[in-house]
């Protein structure tokens, strides 16, 4: 399953409450492109019934069963960028463009 960073959690926990969204999980999804590449979504939603859930850092996260296996040992992380400016980012050992986080 997905591993969250505890600076991803605090950022998920505030924009979910900014947002009115606290008592929704959080969705995690991705998808193969036709090129191989992964493309990757976030958002807030409540659980179906097959989807596969873990509590991580105090954040509920749902995965549907067929973005899964994608998202095996991936980490989400909000990280500072290179302009100055926060994001989310995956880290994913499955995805041909993985690459491993420095430090």
């Amino acid at each position: 399953m997905i591993k969250l960073s505890k600076a991803a959690a605090e950022q998920i926990k505030k924009v979910a409450q900014d947002s009115g969204a606290a008592q929704l999980a959080l969705r995690i999804a991705a998808k193969v492109e036709p090129d191989g590449s992964y493309e990757y979504g976030m958002g807030f939603d409540e659980p179906a019934a097959n989807d596969k859930r873990v509590q991580l850092e105090g954040v509920d996260i749902v995965v549907s069963p067929l973005c899964a296996d994608l998202l095996e040992d991936a980490v989400l992380d909000y990280v500072a960028l290179e302009d100055g400016s926060m994001d989310f980012i995956f880290f994913n050992p499955n995805d041909p463009s993985h690459k491993q986080p420095k430090g």
